[in-house]
């Protein structure tokens, strides 16, 4: 396993680490075993996982708790992670979506986020969070400044009850709006093979400034373990449905990519989830690839990643086969 730094703090994490928006379960992900889900996360720490990623609308906080649970006295070996800013106690924050009885707004109140750690910390089992994410910028006519978000998460790292501060889903602005009103250790993006979006602009500029980024969905909710064939559908409202790439006529374009790949799957002796986890974790300016997995199999397959060296010409080839996709068609 690959450890590296994260940001400007002191602080040293697992480069795969672990995701677990799928084992919150609920209308995205359908139904999810707590007891399998719990003791994947044990597998992922005996692999020498140490980062867990979470999130309280992860389930509307059925992930943080499973999460809490499956670290119980083993809390002191790892980094957590979990955000802040949707909030569907009440009716602060502007609208984002609705979930069964749920009405999810942006917000990012200082009120609210000193609200949310409180109860994140209680499902998490613990008195200090490693890495606290906004979750989502705010929005008119509720967007609040940065500055204020900023002050509230610097004096909660000041009080001890959290240790760094990221922004998940921030654009360049953004960013910069963060470092000035504060210390930005880390944001987490949406990246893969066939997200490259982020390497434009952001990148660049965080690879300048000391800040980490949290890759997210690098196998792009499993399509890129090549193991969601073209016969595969999923149920109304399944999340992999508003993935462009799902699309038909884009799926198998991504499906003749991967099995283009087998004789990199023969010399490398790996899965082609670890061959792309691999790439990904080799990319420039990415510091650390979430991914998500609710079974202990799928862990010993995407950890085993980290152990993965890919010669300077299978990356490049790895790209140009991703690059000459394109984009998905409409």
């Amino acid at each position: 396993m690959q450890y590296r730094t994260l940001g400007k703090t002191n602080i040293s994490a697992s480069a795969v680490a672990l995701g677990t928006w799928a084992i919150g379960g609920g209308p995205w992900w359908g139904d999810s075993d707590d007891n399998q889900s719990v003791k994947a996360i044990q597998a992922a720490i005996d692999a020498g996982v140490t980062l867990i990623d979470t999130a309280p609308a992860y389930g509307f906080g059925h992930s943080e708790e499973i999460v809490g649970k499956a670290i119980k006295g083993r809390r002191d070996k790892l980094i957590l992670s979990t955000k802040c800013g949707l909030w569907w106690k009440d009716d602060r924050g502007t609208s984002f979506f609705e979930m069964g009885d749920k009405h999810v707004k942006r917000c990012l109140l200082p009120a609210t986020i000193v609200e949310e750690v409180e109860i994140s910390l209680r499902r998490l089992g613990t008195d200090y969070i490693d890495l606290y994410h906004t979750h989502w910028p705010s929005l008119e006519p509720d967007k609040y400044p940065i500055d204020d978000t900023m002050q509230c998460l610097m004096k909660l790292k000041e009080e001890g009850k959290i240790r760094a501060i990221a922004a998940s889903n921030v654009d360049l602005e953004h960013i910069k709006q963060y470092q000035a009103a504060g210390v930005l250790d880390a944001i987490q993006p949406r990246y893969s093979m066939l997200d490259r979006e982020i390497e434009t602009e952001i990148l660049p500029y965080c690879l300048a400034n000391d800040i980490s980024a949290l890759a997210y969905s690098p196998l792009e909710q499993g399509l890129l373990t090549g193991k969601i064939g073209m016969d595969q559908t999923f149920a109304e409202g399944v999340y992999r449905n508003q993935i462009p790439w799902y699309a038909p006529q884009n799926r198998e374009k991504v499906l003749n990519m991967l099995e283009g790949w087998s004789d990199l799957l023969a010399k490398y002796n790996c899965s082609l989830s670890q061959l792309v986890i691999a790439w990904t974790v080799a990319q420039e300016g990415i510091t650390f690839v979430l991914c998500g997995a609710r079974k202990e199999a799928h862990v010993s397959d995407n950890v085993r990643a980290a152990d993965l060296e890919l010669d300077a010409a299978d990356l490049s080839r790895i790209r140009q086969d991703a690059e000459a996709l394109g984009a998905p068609e409409a």
